[in-house]
């Protein structure tokens, strides 16, 4: 049976990389949240400029279900290379849409789906004589045929083209012509619309569509940052692009044209955080933005942010790895080497947020935290979350809000403290006062060290003053415990003895498949961690149910074991749902993972790990 649905489907068009396939799928799903409908579009793209293969997919969604699902119910097929592997992930009762110029004989192989083939090629070279011309328009056309196929109000699609193109009244009508010649022909050749339709609706509100990185960089600029430094690298690279664009706007001084902010694209990623340390220390609120290739090139660095106390933000939006990896793919595999990164003994803050919304907050946060506790703060996000577009609340900002520059000692108040010692815990937190360069002609200076020293920062190898100091940074690292982000919870309908950790972008997966689970009648608690070191809320959680089961996207169950060492936590307590394999996580692979072991007999279940 075909597939009859209005506003729920996922449609995922299969492209040639470099084929400016890229602005008109993203013009056909800005055309349905223009109609009010919710959407979740997500770029599946190759590491390399041109030529291979890519996808774009769009989940609609009335309802607000935006995670990754898995399947397509319309395949757009504009790549011969990769046909058979996308008809195959057609769900059955779907359809496939293609060019039909040259025939595919995989067509023959399913009798489940609709066909739906179109001359794309023949009607372009019918209508352009620039080869140029025809690869472009074509994408256009084919926009216009899935206008008429689902239904799609014309008026919105044209009138995004007339924004897109403001003032370029030529390519306005080029657009439009090629949008109808798609239209007429779909309308003439097929029964439009088919079974999948999109309906006008009032479901997105005043949601806003944005990506993780733009949040990030301007939640940077609204925290305070004046210093960025970094080095190019997938997927980090749009966020120091953000910070920049944002900082032309909010830190240029509009009468003199000044800037005030600093950004360096430094020779390679040591020096970059090199850079932002050295702002940090100068009193500058500074920050390198990078991803795992990069959080192992700068360890040696991060063990001297730590030991000499200097604050700097680190954003890390994560990639599959080890070494180059997958570039392009996403993962969540960089905890465990964030969290403890350097030799010796280091633990380190970490905030994950789950989308936009949160990077925003955690990254003007981060800097608060970062000068509170004189540390380094890893923002750790993914490419899921920072490379796509995400619906979220529209960024709030407390004008009100003041910056915490932690325990900064000023000329006056130097001159008026009975010593200086700057890594003297005088208050039992851990936290040490600290000095700017330049806040006094005699008095606050101090060695600024990356080796082992006194309470007053005087070099010494002596084993009392090292354990003394190593001792206050544990103190330090619990007292950041107190100030992090809480953990969310999430818990089921009815009362249940199993629960879910997650954390980051496997929010909208988990809480799809929460609801999932509850309709096949298996009821499950929910809480997300948002920082590390792990809040007590996580433990007691842990404590409260029989079953515990931690969802994450790495290989090594990473966030489980920072469960037990942080907490204290037996392994057998934790049961790991792990996905590595470079897509986003879906409902359906959490609903089916936990489904089978909360069905399987007692005795035979197992906490193997699954890919």
């Amino acid at each position: 049976m075909p597939i009859d649905a209005v506003n729920d489907f996922v449609i995922r068009f299969a492209n040639v990389n470099g084929s400016g396939s890229a602005s008109a799928n993203l013009l056909f799903a800005r055309s349905i949240l223009r109609m009010g409908v919710p959407i979740a579009p997500r770029n599946i793209f190759p590491s390399n400029i041109q030529g291979l293969p890519t996808w774009y997919e769009v989940r609609v969604s009335e309802a607000g279900r935006l995670g990754a699902r898995g399947g397509a119910d319309i395949l757009v097929a504009m790549n011969p290379q990769t046909f058979a592997q996308d008809f195959a992930a057609i769900e059955s009762g779907g359809y496939l849409f293609y060019d039909s110029t040259r025939p595919i004989s995989q067509l023959l192989t399913r009798d489940d789906i609709e066909v739906l083939g179109m001359p794309l090629t023949e009607i372009c070279a019918a209508e352009y004589s620039d080869p140029r011309q025809r690869q472009l328009y074509k994408n256009i056309v084919y926009v216009g045929a899935l206008a008429a196929l689902l239904d799609i109000d014309l008026q919105a699609i044209e009138t995004l083209i007339a924004e897109r193109f403001k003032g370029k009244d030529k390519l306005i009508a080029a657009n439009l012509h090629a949008l109808k010649i798609g239209y007429d022909d779909a309308k003439s050749r097929f029964r439009c619309p088919i079974g999948i339709r999109v309906r006008r609706s009032d479901a997105v509100g005043d949601r806003i569509l944005a990506e993780g990185n733009f949040a990030a960089g301007l939640g940077a600029v609204y925290g305070g940052a004046t210093v960025c430094a970094w080095y190019p690298i997938t997927p980090s690279t749009s966020l120091a692009e953000a910070f920049e664009r944002n900082c032309a706007s909010f830190r240029t001084d509009p009468e003199t044209g000044k800037k005030n902010y600093a950004i360096v694209q430094a020779e390679d990623e040591i020096a970059a955080i090199g850079v932002a340390i050295g702002g940090g220390w100068n009193g500058a609120r500074a920050f390198t933005t990078t991803s795992g290739p990069g959080i192992s090139l700068m360890q040696e660095f991060f063990g001297l942010a730590y030991f000499a106390e200097i604050p700097v933000v680190v954003f890390d939006v994560q990639r599959g790895g080890p070494s180059t990896g997958m570039p392009t793919r996403t993962q969540q595999s960089d905890l465990l080497v964030s969290a403890f990164a350097s030799h010796g003994d280091t633990k380190h803050v970490l905030l994950i947020p789950d989308g936009p919304g949160e990077a925003f907050e955690f990254a003007a946060s981060a800097f608060d935290f970062a000068e509170r506790l004189q540390t380094l703060v890893f923002v750790m996000l993914d490419l899921e979350i920072g490379m796509n577009s995400h619906l979220c609340a529209p960024f709030r900002w407390d004008d009100s809000r003041r910056f915490d520059r932690g325990k900064v000692l000023n000329g006056e108040e130097l001159e008026h403290a009975v010593e200086f010692g700057r890594y003297d815990d005088v208050d039992g937190d851990g936290i040490p006062y600290r000095t700017l360069p330049g806040v006094h002609p005699t008095l606050g200076a101090y060695f600024t060290r990356g080796t082992s020293r006194d309470r007053f920062a005087r070099y010494t190898e002596d084993a009392a003053p090292y354990v003394d100091n190593m001792e206050r940074l544990l103190r330090k690292f619990e007292t950041a415990r107190g100030l992090l982000p809480r953990p969310v919870l999430k818990p089921a309908a009815r009362s249940t003895r199993v629960g879910v950790l997650h954390y980051g972008s496997t929010a909208a997966a988990m809480d799809e498949a929460q609801a999932l689970l509850a309709e096949e009648g298996l009821h499950v608690d929910t809480l997300r961690i948002r920082a590390f070191p792990l809040a007590p809320e996580v433990a007691e959680f842990v404590r409260n149910h029989d079953q515990t089961f931690v969802v994450e996207q790495n290989r090594d169950a990473q966030m489980k074991v920072l469960m037990t060492t942080d907490l204290g936590i037996a392994p057998a307590r934790l049961g790991s749902i792990l996905h590595f394999s470079g897509m986003p996580i879906t409902a359906r692979f959490i609903v089916r993972e936990i489904a089978a072991r909360l069905r399987r007999p007692a005795a035979a279940q197992t906490l193997e790990r699954v890919s």
